[in-house]
């Protein structure tokens, strides 16, 4: 049974190998010119002005909930489409529970004011 996995498992083998020989490659034969600069802390092109453990609005993570539910129903709903025909009732159903769910986290996002922008 294993033979069957041999050839995968050599594609693995041989990327590895050819992934760590570059890797040591440019380590060897790459510039090494360290500076202060180069070392410095970077964001947007300037010099960090404040801590980067700084925390972050509510706000924030309310809109990254909002984007991850219209992102995990779009990513689900398109195979569902495709195949609508062929599943048949139940699938419907399934589907319907899923954007219950994910209504009821919109309604959530909504009575917490992640969509007043201000």
């Amino acid at each position: 049974m294993w033979q069957q996995y041999l050839p995968i498992l050599l594609f693995i083998g041989i990327a590895a190998l050819f992934g760590l020989v570059l890797l040591t490659l440019g380590f060897i034969l790459g510039p090494y010119r360290p500076s202060k600069e180069k070392n410095d802390p970077y964001e947007c092109g300037f010099p960090a002005f404040a801590d980067a453990r700084m925390q972050f609005d509510v706000r924030y993570y309310l809109v990254a909930i909002l984007f991850i539910i219209f992102d995990l129903e779009i990513a689900f709903l398109f195979p569902w489409a495709v195949v609508a025909k062929k599943v048949g009732l139940a699938a419907l159903w399934a589907v319907l529970v899923f954007l219950g769910i994910l209504t009821i986290g919109f309604i959530y996002e909504w009575k917490k004011g992640a969509l007043d922008w201000e």
